[in-house]
């Protein structure tokens, strides 16, 4: 080519790409899915409350693994963390663990995200390879953690974990050792929270321990998961610099434990301010909770077409940030697919109800017209 037809070829390209550009939209900026009522959460330090049921349990757990992990000295092995900042880096809460770059935990319908970069921690295990760096071998980290989630009495979008790592001196260890030592040390803490209790293993999947196990205690009829756990991925070992050891991790939910021990029927209730539900506790006991109140159910439907990309963890986002703590329960009750158009119309129950009084239908009424104003502002085609 000579320099006149480089010449011509530039010109036609920045021409092309300047019509390309200006019947482009403009990118929109990332917006931030952290709403007020998640925000008000964060700081709130259940887990360090003195005789909050969620400060029991972690106070037990860290006693058991103080008295197992103990040195000639009388010292415990392990160090414990429980105010480490809740605002970490993706590389942190997914890299770091090899999380896949695909995986669903990822997206902005499971994770809070401040920015591209910088997400709510959607598990204690983000701050695994920031400690071991540090030169922890042996620790318990707790804190509050926080994913967008269904709404029920089980599930809430704030929780909190404890993750659990012990990392051996031994460089020739044997990873049937290391699995034989995890499983006896979590059996035993099964045994000091639970008492005698038959508990059994399930294989499982982590992007972080390799095997991976579940494990499940049989209570109140029923098989209850407690904890997942597994032998630490070699490549965050090298990646801390302990690539000549293994060692194994563990992560619990406190609200699951406590919930079990104290049988507390509503996650709600962790976060209620009621002397009533407050003053029932005492100091490393486990004492059956006892209702206080059991107030009406009032319940709404709504219904829509969905918006592309719907998710029914955005709806429920949307309905705690309208109702707060009001919100009982969600339940998807119809959906169809109209065989013309494609569209789909669902409709949804929302179950309200207050742990600590009864609501009147006029305040539900308004929370419900709230709802709807927000989603129809947000493209949603109301029915």
């Amino acid at each position: 080519k000579t320099n006149l037809d480089c010449k011509h070829y530039r010109g036609l390209l920045s021409h092309c790409l300047a019509r390309v550009y200006s019947s482009s939209p403009p990118l929109r900026a990332f917006e931030s899915n952290i709403t007020e009522g998640i925000r008000e959460k964060i700081g709130r330090g259940l887990h360090r409350k003195q005789l909050h049921p969620l400060n029991i349990v972690k106070c037990m757990v860290e006693g058991y693994f103080s008295k197992r992990f103990q040195t000639k000295s009388g010292e415990t092995l392990f160090k414990y963390y429980d105010n480490l900042d809740p605002y970490v880096s993706t590389i942190q809460c997914f890299d770091e663990l090899l999380v896949p770059k695909d995986h669903i935990s990822r997206s902005k319908s499971d994770t809070f995200y401040l920015d591209e970069n910088t997400v709510l921690r959607t598990h204690t295990s983000a701050h695994q390879q920031e400690l071991m760096k540090s030169g922890n071998r042996a620790f318990l980290a707790t804190g509050d953690c926080y994913r967008r989630d269904e709404i029920d009495s089980s599930h809430y979008p704030v929780f909190h974990q404890m993750e659990g790592v012990y990392v051996f001196e031994d460089p020739n260890i044997d990873s049937e050792l290391v699995v034989s030592d995890l499983k006896d040390t979590l059996e035993g803490l099964v045994l000091e929270l639970f008492g005698t209790a038959e508990t059994r293993w399930v294989d499982a999947y982590f992007p972080f321990t390799d095997p991976s196990l579940e494990l499940e205690v049989y209570f109140q009829g029923d098989w209850l998961e407690v904890l997942g756990c597994g032998q630490i991925q070699s490549k965050i070992l090298e990646d801390t610099g302990n690539g000549h050891l293994k060692g194994w991790a563990f992560g619990i939910g406190l609200e699951r434990l406590a919930m079990a021990l104290f049988q507390i029927p509503d996650i709600r209730l962790f976060w209620s301010e009621d002397t009533r539900f407050l003053e029932q506790f005492s100091e490393n006991k486990i004492i059956k909770f006892k209702e206080f109140s059991k107030y009406p159910l009032c319940y709404k439907d709504i219904s829509f077409w969905e918006p592309a990309g719907f998710h029914e963890n955005d709806l429920c986002a949307y309905v705690r940030d309208n109702a707060g703590d009001l919100a009982e329960k969600v339940t998807l009750i119809d959906r169809f697919t109209h065989p013309k158009t494609g569209k789909t119309s669902s409709c949804f129950r929302i179950e309200y109800r207050s742990m600590e009084r009864s609501l009147t239908n006029t305040e539900v009424d308004e929370i419900q017209d709230r709802l709807r104003n927000e989603l129809a502002t947000l493209g949603y085609e109301l029915r």
